[in-house]
């Protein structure tokens, strides 16, 4: 099988990117795929695809640019020349652009694959229906908001063109069946990137790490978390070091400059920058506790699979999508009100001055993370696309592939 899987890789600063790195990971070890085909973004720098072991053939093709106008012609053209047995699509609304009319093309890929009679399966993160479109930064009119929700709706039409459209969260499956009355929506949940060996829930001396990971500025508020470890400063006598690792949010370019002039007169903090691929496990291998310091969600969260991976105790909201992930994947940690500095506060110094508490939570959460592994979640993709294969040889009556919910629950 000739696998066209379409995502940002690193080091791309688009958003799923390192989720694709994962997706290309585990697939090119599938025994069915002989070859991917990378459509990916430009990017100066090559992609990164340094991975250990043997594994199928990679072709990547770097074509498409955040905010380009062309990008349907561009991946279009790959898709005619190369062509695929299946596509991925690896999606979120503004994967293609932060701007109307790049990033509504970007979401007409499914139904241009369609009329090429490839295949294709789309990766949504997240449902416009599920997103705060204040604190994602895209606006706070309410007149807007009306209409971005009835463009939301016709775009998710043409994504809903996919012959699967799979999803992490329950509750989207839900939504999608009983608005747009679909009957190709299939749930698949998000996976761990990494299942490393359990680790011993150590953690290195000398301060405590207080780390919070992303993309900053929209509804990931790196101002809570700096007040909050103060107020934990000014109440007990804890070494602690504030760590926000990664960038600004596409939204909210300046953010994490802006932060570093507001608070440069705080002590132990430390602002990381892009965190590399082969750095990430360091950065939450020396964490003590992993924080979601979020106002509102917007899809699946892949820093909790990471934090799960490495063992890590998490402070979080029961918000949202990343409540439900919460409760139906497994995982653990303290919880706090979003929009209370003391709330945040309690609930670090909980798990920092309670040792045996912060490591049973490192260990739910480990549990939770080696249940679904990046490895089961590609054999299922694979599989729908074996089913996919026959379908569009003989007939192509659209019925979405049956798999056995012990397959994914492996």
């Amino acid at each position: 099988m000739k696998l066209a899987l379409i995502t940002a890789m690193p080091p791309s600063k688009v958003t799923l990117s390192e989720y694709g790195y994962h997706l290309v990971k585990h697939f090119r070890e599938q025994k069915e795929i002989d070859e991917l085909i990378l459509i990916t973004d430009k990017t100066v720098e090559p992609k990164v695809l340094e991975f250990e072991g043997e594994g199928c053939k990679i072709t990547v093709v770097p074509c498409w640019e955040f905010n380009g106008y062309s990008n349907l012609f561009r991946i279009g053209k790959v898709l005619a020349k190369t062509r695929p047995d299946g596509v991925l699509l690896n999606l979120q609304f503004l994967k293609f652009g932060d701007k109307k009319i790049p990033a509504a093309l970007g979401l007409m890929l499914p139904a241009f694959c369609r009329i090429l009679r490839i295949p294709v399966i789309t990766l949504l993160h997240n449902i416009l229906e599920q997103v705060d479109l204040d604190n994602a930064g895209i606006t706070g009119n309410r007149i807007f908001q009306r209409v971005y929700n009835f463009i939301g709706t016709q775009l998710t039409r043409c994504i809903l063109a996919s012959d699967v459209l799979a999803v992490t969260i329950s509750k989207y499956v839900d939504i999608l069946e009983r608005k747009y009355k679909a009957k190709n929506i299939a749930l698949v949940p998000h996976g761990s990137f990494e299942t490393p060996p359990e680790p011993d829930y150590s953690i290195p001396s000398g301060p405590l790490q207080v780390m919070a990971f992303g993309k900053f500025g929209t509804y990931k508020k790196a101002e809570i978390l700096i007040e909050a470890v103060e107020l934990i400063r000014s109440r007990c006598d804890l070494d602690i070091e504030i760590v926000i690792a990664g960038t600004d949010s596409p939204n909210t370019p300046g953010y994490i400059d802006g932060l570093r002039h507001t608070y440069e007169h705080i002590s132990q903090l430390r602002f990381t920058g892009y965190v590399a691929e082969e750095d990430v496990p360091v950065i939450f291998g020396q964490s003590a506790v992993v924080v979601f310091p979020y106002t509102s969600t917007t899809g699946s969260s892949g820093v909790l699979h990471q934090a799960g991976s490495y063992g890590k105790a998490t402070v979080l909201p029961d918000l949202g999508d990343l409540g439900i992930l919460v409760r139906e994947e497994g995982y653990t940690g303290e919880f706090f009100e979003p929009d209370s500095a003391s709330s945040l506060a309690d609930a670090i110094q909980i798990i920092l001055e309670n040792e045996m508490y912060r490591v049973e939570i490192g260990k739910t959460n480990y549990k939770a993370s080696c249940s679904l592994p990046m490895s089961v979640i590609t054999q299922t993709y694979t599989d729908y696309f074996k089913a996919l294969g026959e379908q569009y040889k003989t007939g192509f009556d659209w019925v979405l592939p049956k798999k056995t919910e012990a397959h994914i629950e492996a």
